[in-house]
């Protein structure tokens, strides 16, 4: 039976905002027990490349396809082994997998590593020049015949067939991995809030982008941010196996040029990745719904390797504090969530916006987005939140662009642990706002999919997960 199905449920109302468990009596028992640490843990990094090919569609088909690339896009991860059923953690410098082409990522990883796709995180980096999948909008872009793809599903199988592959060599020599680190550095010059230019009601006036050249917009202060990139590493003895980097901002200095790459945030991974060859470095976008590197970027083709630079100073300073710790405890945890989609959506007048031939491709490919998420949640197809929980360190997994203010909120609700947050997981509800923030506007909460109600079921669940 396909994951999607096994997932849906018998009775959730549409109008409700609500958590949906995932197992219930004894299941939930069993499944509680199965997450804590088992015995001897092993970790199994791996890698795959998941560039795609010339004419590709680059980001939902509404920029420039591939016409060159200048860098590889890769999917990084690491399964761990030793703490009930196998945990697998992967990055992919994708714009977002969303709907069911997430769940066939995560099902495919699964089977690879011998556990359930609800054991499996799959965060996207969110490069622009990249795919971004969604299987079913693909089908009704299809239906059309005029559309460009959302992502061709020959190249979509093969990235699933590499990642199998890769999981099942790389558990082949699995590492024993005994310590734990953790640490922090400021990023600076990077980040800064897109929502800084308001009126006198709080109402955003325009966005400050990836990108600015408006010298006023530019010249406005940061806005909140998290200025911390955050690295949580593992280790065999004194050997540093797999390294983890966090931090929040979109990823882009400049796209829409056709020509692929893993931009700012990959290519200092990259650099890193050289210098260490020894240990898998990984890097995971956070809540980066609505920040950006406008402030510090002015789109040139200069300021992407200053960018690159600032962001790899951030990782090297934040690894020179890793203090290693033998594993004492490991455990994994799940919620299942459904979001109620925006009462504006109609699937009739989406239908009707995607067949209309005068729209632009961005205003037909977009609304096949939008009626794939209002078909998901008819069908009680949930979004699974989860965190792994090492020690005192809790990695946070959550789906879309959430805002910043989630990440900040999630730090907050455990003071005491290190708590590293990956956004851009199921990207089916595209951009998640606050509740205050959707009656000011502005570009983000106008494609939002869901109801103001998504705050306080993404707080609510995020506590759980991190209690």
């Amino acid at each position: 039976m396909p994951a999607s199905d096994r997932r849906q449920f018998l009775q959730t109302s549409l109008g409700a905002v609500t958590a949906l468990p995932l197992f219930s009596g004894m299941e939930a028992l069993l499944a509680a027990e199965s997450t804590e640490q088992s015995g001897k843990m092993t970790i199994a990094p791996f890698r795959f490349d998941v560039t795609p090919p010339m004419g590709h569609s680059l980001c939902g088909g509404w920029i420039k396809p591939v016409e060159a690339v200048d860098d590889s896009l890769e999917a990084i991860g690491f399964v761990l082994t030793g703490a009930g059923k196998p945990i697998v953690l992967c990055a992919v410098d994708w714009t977002g997998l969303l709907n069911d082409a997430h769940v066939q990522w995560r099902t495919a990883l699964a089977e690879a590593a011998g556990t359930t796709p609800e054991r499996v995180a799959v965060q996207c980096v969110h490069q622009h020049n990249a795919p971004f999948a969604c299987l079913d909008a693909e089908k009704l872009i299809l239906e059309q015949g005029d559309l460009p793809h959302i992502v061709e599903l020959d190249y979509f199988e093969d990235c699933l067939k590499r990642g199998r592959g890769a999981i099942k060599e790389a558990l082949k020599n699995a590492r024993p991995v005994t310590h734990v680190a953790h640490g922090q550095a400021k990023v600076e010059k990077v980040a800064s809030n897109r929502r800084v230019f308001r009126d006198e009601n709080g109402k955003v006036k325009a966005m400050r982008g990836s990108s600015c050249t408006n010298e006023a917009l530019r010249a406005l202060p940061e806005g909140l941010i998290d200025p911390w990139l955050k690295t949580v590493a593992f280790y065999d003895g004194d050997e540093k196996v797999v390294s983890c980097h966090y931090y929040a901002t979109h990823p882009m200095s400049y796209y829409g040029d056709g020509r692929v790459s893993s931009d700012f945030a990959g290519l200092a991974r990259k650099k890193r990745q050289a210098e260490q060859p020894e240990c898998t470095h990984i890097y995971f976008t956070g809540c980066a719904g609505n920040i950006a590197a406008g402030k510090y970027n002015d789109g040139s083709h200069e300021a992407r390797p200053i960018l690159t630079e600032r962001m790899y100073d951030g990782i090297v300073k934040s690894e020179e504090s890793l203090k290693p710790q033998p594993i004492q405890q490991a455990s994994w945890h799940t919620q299942d969530i459904l979001p109620t989609p925006r009462a504006s959506l109609s699937q009739e007048d989406l239908v009707a916006e995607i067949s209309n031939r005068d729209n632009a491709v961005v205003g037909r490919n977009r609304p096949s987005y939008m009626l794939t998420w209002l078909r998901r949640v008819e069908k009680q197809i949930p979004i699974v939140l989860s965190s792994l929980h090492v020690n005192d360190i809790a990695l946070l997994h959550l789906p879309a662009e959430c805002f910043i203010e989630y990440q900040l909120h999630a730090q907050s609700l455990a003071p005491n642990r290190f708590v590293a947050t990956a956004a851009y997981g199921d990207g089916g509800p595209w951009y998640i706002p606050t509740a205050a923030e959707y009656p000011n506007g502005g570009y983000e909460v106008g494609v939002a999919f869901c109801e103001p109600g998504v705050d306080e079921l993404l707080r609510g669940n995020s506590e759980k997960l991190l209690s």
